[in-house]
């Protein structure tokens, strides 16, 4: 069952207590400390992400099956590992950009 997340929202400004995420080369903000579940993505220059999920904001989901939520679905990037313990994969779904988040146990990040 899919569990709403966090809204990621792209911004070019240095956020507070940023973490960044160096297999996509960008920073972002750890959306559970936002009231309004907001994850503000900072990408660097020569960051690999092109496309939607440079470019739109997303919508977040926890998944407790990431592969078989993306079964069909028109892959935008990954999956990869993003941080230790969180595997995410994001999609296009009716030209919105989507991001299945798969948590393993002991990740902070996913905790609410």
């Amino acid at each position: 069952m899919r569990q709403f997340h966090h809204v990621g929202v792209i911004t070019d400004e240095p956020q507070p207590n940023e973490i960044y995420v160096s297999e996509t080369k960008v920073y972002v903000t750890n959306p559970n400390e936002h009231p309004y579940k907001i994850e503000y993505l900072r990408f660097e220059a020569d960051t690999p992400v092109t496309g939607p999920v440079r470019d739109q904001p997303h919508i977040a989901f926890k998944v407790p099956d990431l592969e078989k939520e993306i079964e069909g679905a028109e892959i935008l990037l990954g999956p990869f590992q993003a941080m230790e313990n969180l595997k995410v994969v994001f999609v296009l779904i009716d030209g919105a950009v989507y991001e299945f988040m798969e948590f393993t146990d002991g990740s902070e990040f996913g905790e609410f």
